[in-house]
């Protein structure tokens, strides 16, 4: 990547950084959680451009569009970003988009799909994408963290794509990079915490004890992006399916860590509603659950090593391409 596309990039980051801070309030994700849609938020994504990212005649990569979207994750943002980034990618429109599991006629588990104007369905292990612009919601439901999950009847107007990559395993990366980005949210709430918090006379950030758990918890994310970054980087390749695999189930297991330790940090104020730190932690135990939680991607990388057979297996892993 030259220095030119690094700095556009950096730019897209840091505008979509400020734009979430000064509207990505708490009140804002506690009205989302009552099935409100952040319509004046859309409204600024729209207006920068930022629903446009990985579209080709956007003139931004598919590795922005990731990057964008862990920015998105960090600050919970209560909109189905990612998901509309990728239908766009998948087929250029615009308006609020959706991407649920194709279940007969019905396309399961749409993040915001009342609010959804197209609806992309997809099956594991197909590369079709069966788009629909005539929605109609046919069960309103929520994830743990409160944001809408809903099943979507695909109505008529149906359209078929079939995509180089596995569609699937590109929402899952999606979900990859939102609990990137959270997790990181989530150690910054705990050094935050531990640096203003108080007992016998210091910071509980001078204890031993909170310094290892936050030691964990830093490696723990830095392993996580790291995983997602592996992954990004492996989306033109012919092992996508499987960087994605061991990322997902990888970035799933910080997760468990994370939120434990930091809630530990925190202890009972950490789980009040008034404290921020629930908007992320619960959100982060929800992601990790969608589009293949750790036990669905190691199986079918462990599958795929059994295949392979003893003799091919270390190449496989140690190398790539």
């Amino acid at each position: 990547m030259s220095d030119t596309d690094l700095e556009v990039r950096q730019l897209i980051l840091d505008s979509a950084a400020k734009i979430f801070t000064d509207h990505c309030d708490k009140n804002l994700l506690d009205a989302a959680e009552t099935g409100t849609f952040a319509r004046q938020l859309w409204q600024q994504v729209v207006e920068n451009g930022f629903d446009q990212l990985g579209n080709q005649a956007s003139g931004t990569s598919a590795a922005d569009m990731f990057a964008f979207i862990q920015v998105c994750g960090e600050f919970a943002v209560p909109l189905p970003i990612a998901d509309t980034l990728l239908v766009n990618a998948w087929h250029a429109g615009q308006g609020v988009a959706g991407i649920g599991e194709l279940d007969g006629t019905l396309a399961a588990g749409v993040a915001w799909g009342r609010g959804c104007e197209r609806i992309a369905a997809v099956s594991r292990g197909s590369h079709e994408v069966i788009l629909s612009s005539t929605p109609r919601v046919d069960a309103e439901r929520v994830n743990l963290a409160g944001e809408p999950r809903d099943d979507v009847q695909l109505g008529d107007g149906v359209e078929t794509l079939t995509l180089e990559q596995d569609p699937y395993a590109q929402v899952a990366l999606s979900r990859i990079c939102l609990l990137a980005g959270g997790l990181q949210a989530v150690l910054d709430l705990g050094l935050q915490f531990a640096s203003e918090r108080v007992q016998f006379g210091r910071a509980i950030s001078k204890f031993q004890a909170i310094q290892h758990s936050l030691a964990v918890v830093a490696a723990e994310v830095a392993a996580a992006k790291r995983a997602a970054l592996s992954a990004v980087d492996a989306l033109q390749d012919s092992r996508f399916v499987f960087e994605v695999a061991a990322s997902k189930a990888r970035v799933g297991e910080a997760a468990g860590v994370v939120a434990e330790q930091v809630h530990q940090i925190h202890g009972a104020m950490g789980f009040t509603h008034e404290h921020r730190l629930h908007h992320y932690s619960r959100r982060v135990w929800a992601w990790r659950d969608e589009w293949g939680n750790e036990f669905y991607w190691q199986a079918l990388l462990g599958a795929h090593l059994a295949e392979l057979g003893a003799d091919r297996a270390w190449p496989f892993i140690a190398t790539r391409g």
